[in-house]
């Protein structure tokens, strides 16, 4: 009895199991076929460094233009000049359509315009220039006396904008100049 219990449940289980077969699944797919460990990269334009990047470990796939890095610090320059320092937690690149997604406690410093921003999740376009989040994302922004948060941030590195879609909070310091000199009476 108990071996054509065990027999029926068997078959039961096995056919409730669906495979599909038309679906070719390669191990190349899932497993990176380059890792890097404790790496830095430099990147040269017009044999002047344009980005430097340390990761704790890097990953690239076979036949993807996507590229994966963990914990990742970078510098990058315009003209042999600084122009951005950042670092996240999570990076996923795509060199074909040279998008760049960034995740996990990312802290940004724009050298020129002296702004910091900090978020979870953001996006870079680099061929439009477009710094984006999610519409739900909250970004923070801080520039001399200011700290901006909000939702639904753009910010575009044509222009030197950004704008918030959704809500935003902030604290914006002013200094007035007092007039120390009171007319004098003669």
């Amino acid at each position: 009895m108990k071996k054509a219990l065990f027999l029926l449940s068997s078959v039961l289980l096995l056919s409730s199991c669906s495979l599909k077969y038309d679906e070719n699944v390669h191990a190349e797919d899932k497993i990176p076929e380059l890792v890097f460990q404790e790496t830095k990269m430099t990147r040269y334009e017009s044999n002047a460094v344009s980005l430097e990047m340390t990761a704790d470990a890097i990953e690239q796939y076979k036949d993807s233009p996507e590229t994966y890095a963990k914990k990742v610090e970078f510098s990058a320059y315009d003209n042999g000049e600084l122009s951005t320092k950042g670092s996240c937690g999570l990076l996923k690149t795509n060199t074909d359509s040279k998008i760049y997604e960034l995740y996990d406690d990312i802290k940004l410093f724009n050298q020129k315009e002296k702004v910091n921003f900090s978020a979870n999740v953001l996006r870079w376009n680099e061929n439009s220039e477009q710094l984006t989040s999610a519409h739900g994302e909250m970004v923070e922004v801080q520039k001399e006396d200011a700290s901006i948060r909000g939702t639904g941030f753009a910010a575009s590195g044509v222009s030197n904008n950004f704008s918030f879609r959704g809500t935003v909070t902030g604290n914006i310091e002013t200094n007035e100049k007092a007039d120390s000199e009171s007319p004098s009476e003669n």
